[in-house]
């Protein structure tokens, strides 16, 4: 791939020291490499099965076809790979090429010659129509076709060849042979270190690639960039060794644009739409589409690169472009009457639509169309869209999740494997949107499953997609809510393995870290380093960020600040139709109304999120903000209503809140008790009392699980005033003594304990 000496490595496109254009006129031509890849086959087959025992000629029968069809590499690497299956075989082949490159140029000659005799006979050891036997023969035909000065020169580079793997030897040799602790451990240290760029070096010093071995790498290169990012090469190493590849044949389109991909995964936007442009003008101009769509093909060239142009200047954010990008490839295909580019069309169209309006009518009849068309994967990305769309619109679940079995049946049906994983990702977000964390749960440990059984069964690469990367950050979440923070970051540490901070899907953990790094700041009422964080989620959410940026504010008494902020995000909420942040931003705007002891204001911000909570079924928002119309109630000195409507939200909040919001209803109950037993019995009031101080140890445990310190000493205040009450001085003086540690810890900012839920 890289520019080399023709001494190194012949190259018969190469003459007088200049490259012909067409390099891979010639689909393969003989390297040493691959002298010593025939080596190997021709050892195998002299071995037969006997010498060779079961299980190690299917390890290399495995290792053959990433040797045939990838890059050249060095005889050492080339050695420890046939070493790891067959050590017999590896002595083998290695004496072989050591007798033939120390021999003279006619053993080179001799061996070419037998190779000719695997093909003889009634029973030949290779067929000649399998991958084998078409490699055997493509080196054969490639090798007669030297003259003798090029035969001569591969000779010369067979040897160097040879010589280059003794000399790397015998520095491993003498690396070993050090007898001091501290110099055996720098020279582990050096080898290490170098290591980690061999394989790219090994790939840039293997000589100009073939056209198989260029095609096998580019398809190599772009699964991996799609499916396991980790495991491709860097985005400089990669564009590097695509830059050498277009030295040797600057029309080979394919490389243009794996290196489209590579620029979108840095976001490069200049050099992506560079790459793009020129992959579809090479297409064009080799003629590629033409042969196999006839007259079509220019045209179709057109109308495609339009469409990918479109969805590019989408992708950064650039709407205006898009839309007069789309609008040409619409042109150009309804001239052509192409009806496939028009559906692929209308599904941006709906993109590019739902930016500015509802566009559920669009989208509809986008899914229709590609049904009837027969393109499933159109069709059920249009139906995932639809039901996204309809769950923000306060769709019952139920019909959503009948939308996502329709959806299901398509996948695999056609085995569209990557979809079924974007279903259950859309299922684990519907189900927390709407509040039910152990259905979410399930879904996402489906996902998690189906992933790791996939891997261990088939071999394949794991699925570092989108999807997956959702999936994780909800499970995060998830745990984080539930107090397992030790959990929560042991997910958070996969994320970062499997989604590196350059990869294209490493915002979605980077901003899942910083908010669960904010609930522990706040929950232990360190508000400078919640504050700190805010900067971090405004660069990755601007809506995230700003409403933590309230809540931070509130929390340190500048409410007038904070409110502002809070009445400027709900309008741009309202504007954008984000509902289930506009209630978020209601309940704090009533937190803020009850620290300022305005609480009759309150209750009409309150009504006002429970309508919209019930109107798009958000049932956890719901819970919570009858859970906050219950305490305004308590404030108000109608405990007993409290008590009444509590009873509505107790339930899903203990089944399926966070621990944080387990503690505070149960807090609020044992309140809304203390305060109904002020017109009982003595009797009735003792035994109401006792009941207040069982929930609250309840509520005190469920805020320990997350660390919560203010609510501790909140509940620690509380229980004193019940337990001196009761007459349980003992009881009184332990929750009093645990009461003033933790207050000299946390100061109460000048806001009554009682004022808060």
């Amino acid at each position: 791939m890289a520019s080399v000496h023709e001494s190194l490595y012949f190259n018969p496109m190469m003459t007088n020291g200049v490259v012909h254009a067409n390099v891979f006129g010639i689909k393969d031509w003989v390297t040493p490499y691959k002298i010593a890849v025939l080596v190997l086959l021709s050892e195998m087959g002299r071995a037969g099965g006997s010498a060779i025992g079961l299980l190690e000629r299917r390890r290399l029968n495995q290792l053959l076809l990433p040797l045939l069809q990838g890059p050249d590499m060095t005889l050492t690497r080339l050695h420890k790979a046939i070493d790891e299956s067959c050590p017999q075989l590896a002595n083998s082949v290695q004496i072989r090429i050591k007798l033939m490159a120390e021999g003279e140029l006619k053993d080179m000659e001799q061996f070419f010659d037998d190779l000719s005799d695997s093909f003889s006979g009634t029973d030949p050891e290779v067929h000649k129509t399998s991958v084998v036997g078409l490699f055997l023969r493509h080196m054969i035909l490639a090798y007669n076709k030297l003259s003798f000065s090029q035969v001569y020169k591969l000779y010369t580079a067979l040897q160097e060849y040879f010589q280059n793997a003794g000399k790397k030897a015998a520095v491993e040799e003498a690396d070993m042979d050090l007898t001091s602790p501290e110099g055996q451990l720098v020279g582990v240290m050096e080898r290490e270190d170098l290591d980690v760029p061999s394989r790219e070096e090994e790939i840039s010093c293997s000589g100009p690639l073939s056209q198989k071995q260029a095609e096998y790498f580019l398809s190599q290169q772009a699964s991996l960039l799609k499916n396991d990012e980790t495991k491709a090469l860097t985005p400089a190493s990669l564009q590097k060794e695509l830059n050498n590849l277009l030295k040797f044949n600057p029309d080979f389109a394919e490389a243009h644009y794996l290196s489209y991909l590579n620029s979108l995964r840095v976001q490069d936007v200049f050099s992506s739409t560079h790459s793009l442009l020129h992959y579809f003008d090479r297409l064009i101009l080799t003629g590629a589409e033409s042969k196999s769509n006839g007259d079509e093909g220019y045209g179709r060239s057109l109308r495609y690169a339009a469409l990918n142009l479109a969805a590019l200047h989408c992708r950064f954010g650039h709407y205006q472009q898009a839309e007069l990008a789309l609008q040409e490839a619409i042109r150009i295909a309804q001239e052509s009457n192409d009806h496939v580019c028009l559906q692929h069309c209308l599904s941006w169209l709906y993109i590019l639509e739902q930016k500015r309006s509802d566009s559920c009518v669009l989208l509809e009849h986008s899914v229709k169309k590609a049904v009837h068309f027969g393109l499933p994967y159109l069709a059920s990305l249009g139906i995932q869209a639809l039901v996204q769309q309809r769950a923000f619109a306060g769709k019952t679940a139920s019909k959503l999740m009948d939308a996502l079995k329709d959806s299901d049946l398509l996948h695999w049906k056609h085995s569209l494997a990557e979809l079924v994983d974007i279903s259950l990702a859309q299922k684990t977000a519907v189900w927390r949107l709407y509040g039910r964390s152990t259905m979410a749960l399930q879904q996402a440990q489906t996902l998690l499953s189906m992933n790791s059984l996939e891997a261990l069964n088939l071999g394949v690469q794991q699925s570092n997609t989108e999807s997956f990367a959702v999936v994780l950050c909800h499970l995060a979440e998830l745990h984080a809510e539930q107090g397992c923070l030790a959990a929560a970051s042991e997910v958070l540490e996969h994320l970062k393995e499997r989604f590196p901070p350059n990869s294209q899907h490493a915002q979605l953990w980077m901003l899942c870290e910083q908010k669960i790094q904010f609930g522990r700041a706040m929950n232990d009422g360190k508000y400078h380093v919640a504050d700190s964080l805010v900067t971090g989620i405004t660069a990755l959410n601007s809506l995230e960020g700003a409403y933590r940026k309230a809540i931070v504010l509130q929390a340190q008494n500048q409410m007038s600040e904070a409110h502002k902020l809070l009445q400027k995000l709900l309008v741009q909420c309202q504007k954008m139709k984000n509902t289930e942040m506009v209630i978020s931003v209601l309940l704090a705007v009533a937190e803020l109304y009850w620290r300022s002891s305005c609480h009759t204001i309150a209750l009409p911000v309150l009504l006002q999120a429970l309508a919209l909570s019930r109107e798009y079924r958000l049932q956890y928002l719901a819970s919570e903000t009858v859970l906050s119309l219950a305490f305004s109630q308590l404030i108000l000195g109608i405990p007993e209503q409290a008590l009444n409507i509590l009873h509505m939200a107790i339930e899903p909040i203990l089944a399926d809140g966070a621990v944080l919001d387990k503690g505070r209803a149960m807090f609020l109950v044992a309140k809304c008790q203390v305060a109904s037993a002020a017109s009982y019995d003595p009797q009735k009031k003792v035994e109401a009392l006792e009941s207040a101080i069982l929930n609250l140890n309840e509520a005190k445990s469920y805020f320990a699980k997350v660390d919560c310190k203010e609510q501790i000493r909140d509940v620690l205040y509380f229980q004193a005033r019940l337990y001196h009450m009761l007459g349980k001085a003992q009881e009184r003086n332990r929750c009093a003594m645990l009461f003033r540690q933790l207050h000299q810890e946390l100061p109460a900012h000048g806001v009554p304990l009682v004022n808060h839920l």
